[in-house]
């Protein structure tokens, strides 16, 4: 079977067939490759918890730096998966390419900047977030280590949202899979083996990146790739690089202005010493992988309502979004039960680490996440519907509130006027995440997503519709 049938079989599947099953075939690879994607960290978490509890706050204690570039940069990878899928849905092939290709430029560029920038920054921001001695040490040097992985990071990720765009969601978990295999291999080396430490850690990552970021720029480059890339097609274009603001800025705010609330988190969180340091990272990774099929299945919702958007079937776009809510909040409401039991999360965050305090304050952490994950079902598919309506304002407005507003405000409350310690933070999480979700969930019911934001130009939609 030729890559074109595969593509056209896929959208032929979302805009006509069960809802389910193209959902289904959508999320499954996305866990699998969400999962292999968290492996990089827990394999991380794993080897430096042998080590000493200094190295392993230090990296969930610098993580967010990270992850505040890495997080408006997601915003570029959100803008094309909604623009490509759109276009395909809409048979506009050629758009469709440009457009991945303007990307594709804007990421490079950004992401080589940053890089930069952060590493002449680093010591003043380790210094900021209250670290010293062996702490600061590990902090400074893993960090430094660690960024220049962003410009790997971000060609997978153009790669992983090209062709989820295109239905397809499989060929992702090779190259990631590909990627774990090394890094499992180059931790206990690197850490261990030559006692590089957290050092060590972060140049296992970044190798680990590099190399299905090497594979997954070849077969961006294929002849038969739909949005094959194309140094021509990387000159800006002014209505493009307008269309990549409307949508992923949105987005690229969104998600970094979360994660520096999640710097802020990190530095409340350190104020209680390494031990809760140590166990906030524990949970929130075990978190983490609780939410992979929620994340995965609000994912699929962003291709198909992207695709049926393009279509203008916004029916369809609805029932996918109703279809994906009941399947995500069933399957966190039953596992979160199983393991929000206290035997099941001690068993579960020991594995990370052998201190009894840190498997204390985790657990604890874990049980009461785990609880309440299945608001996470509803808040993932009604963020898929938004995104892939191209009404990313919406998802940023609620992701930086529920930060910001809702557990900044929370952790206050309980830590100044119940004086709940460090449990202020493990509640501030819940809470929050609960109220944005009713705030999603209320603006889903209002039909604001009904209206599409790229603005697809109907003529040429028509002058090149043709099979995918």
């Amino acid at each position: 079977m030729t890559f074109a049938v595969k593509r056209a079989d896929n959208t032929r599947q979302i805009l006509e067939g069960n809802l389910l099953r193209a959902m289904l075939s959508i999320a499954v690879p996305v866990v699998v490759n969400s999962f292999l994607q968290t492996l990089y960290n827990l394999t991380d978490t794993y080897w430096l918890g042998q080590i000493g509890k200094e190295p392993l706050a230090a990296i969930n204690l610098v993580t967010p730096v990270q992850n505040i570039v890495i997080g408006f940069g997601g915003g570029l990878t959100v803008a094309t998966a909604v623009m490509v899928s759109q276009y395909i849905g809409a048979r506009m092939q050629t758009e469709a390419r440009r457009m991945a290709n303007q990307i594709f430029a804007c990421a490079m560029g950004f992401s080589l900047l940053c890089a930069g920038a952060l590493a002449a920054v680093t010591p003043l921001l380790v210094s900021w977030l209250g670290a010293n001695g062996e702490t600061y040490r590990h902090a400074v040097s893993y960090l430094r280590i660690a960024i220049t992985d962003m410009p790997f990071l971000f060609i997978v990720n153009l790669y992983q949202a090209v062709r989820q765009a295109q239905g397809d969601t499989v060929r992702p978990v090779a190259l990631n899979l590909l990627g774990i295999a090394v890094n499992m291999i180059l931790d206990p080396v690197l850490m261990v083996v030559w006692r590089l430490g957290a050092a060590g850690a972060a140049l296992a990552t970044v190798l680990a990146k590099g190399v299905p970021a090497a594979i997954a720029l070849v077969l961006l480059s294929r002849r038969d790739e739909l949005t094959r890339l194309n140094v021509r097609l990387m000159k800006p274009e002014r209505e493009n690089l307008r269309a990549i603001v409307r949508i992923g800025l949105p987005t690229a705010l969104g998600g970094s202005t979360m994660q520096l609330g999640f710097l802020l988190m990190s530095r409340s969180v350190y104020a209680y010493g390494v031990d809760a340091m140590a166990a906030y990272g524990i949970g929130n990774k075990v978190n983490g992988l609780i939410s992979l099929p929620s994340n995965a299945i609000g994912s699929a919702v962003s291709t198909i309502v992207g695709q049926n958007m393009g279509a203008r079937q916004p029916q369809r776009a609805w029932q996918c979004y109703r279809v994906a809510s009941v399947a995500s909040v069933a399957f966190l409401f039953v596992g979160g039960l199983i393991l929000s039991r206290p035997a099941v999360s001690t068993a579960i965050v020991s594995i990370f680490s052998n201190d009894a305090s840190v498997i204390g304050m985790a657990a604890d952490f874990l049980s009461i996440m785990a609880f309440w994950c299945w608001t996470n079902g509803i808040y993932n598919a009604a963020t898929g519907l938004f995104q892939g309506a191209g009404h990313t304002q919406v998802t940023m407005a609620v992701s930086a509130s529920r930060l910001w507003v809702f557990r900044f405000a929370t952790l206050y409350v309980c830590e100044h006027m119940l004086n709940m310690g460090v449990r202020s933070v493990w509640y501030s999480v819940v809470v929050s995440n609960g109220i944005s979700t009713v705030l999603l969930f209320a603006l889903a019911l209002s039909g604001l997503w009904r209206k599409n934001r790229l603005r697809l130009n109907e003529d040429q939609a028509c002058a090149q519709n043709h099979p995918s």
